[in-house]
């Protein structure tokens, strides 16, 4: 399938809200939960304002991942920029009906080809031990395991880590 990020804007407001509400007990299988509030329109949008204008202060990357009609499959966010580090730290989900046809990882390939500020060496991530999928996305793009860290903790009735993984400009 053919894909495309392009930075996120104000008028994805109502598919950004959509695709988050179909997607939601998917993602919280494996990341967690944003609470009942964050799907309130209203709230919604003054969350949506606020990424914007972190977007706008040159923090952070909201991109949305779509295909070929426009629609959203995924998110592919690039934030907490520091410049004297020249890193910063990536996010993505991929809405449930279209894992495992390699979007994320071409999401991921054209981000760090295309869309990443050229100042950046150094791109963080982390995952946790049960998600092999995103293990696997984040090693197929170049991205090296760092460190597993900290205790186990409980997480939908599973004991998982963080895994940190490091990506590093050639």
């Amino acid at each position: 399938m053919s894909i495309f990020i392009e930075e996120l804007q104000k008028s994805d407001a109502e598919n950004l809200l959509e695709f988050e509400l179909r997607n939601r007990v998917f993602f919280e299988e494996t990341v967690p939960t944003r609470g009942d509030e964050y799907y309130i329109p209203e709230i919604f949008n003054k969350r949506l304002d606020a990424l914007l204008d972190e977007q706008l202060q040159g923090i952070s990357r909201f991109y949305l991942i779509k295909d070929k009609e426009h629609r959203i499959v995924g998110r592919i966010n690039v934030v907490d920029y520091d410049e004297n580090l020249k890193s910063c730290h990536l996010g993505y989900r991929i809405g449930e009906e279209h894992t495992g046809k390699g979007m994320a990882s071409k999401a991921l390939a054209l981000l760090v080809e295309s869309h990443l500020d050229p100042k950046i060496e150094i791109i963080q991530a982390k995952t946790t031990t049960n998600n092999i999928a995103s293990q696997k996305v984040l090693e197929k793009n170049g991205f090296e395991k760092v460190v597993t860290t900290g205790e186990p903790f409980a997480f939908n009735g599973q004991k998982v880590n963080f895994i940190n993984y490091t990506w590093t400009k050639e």
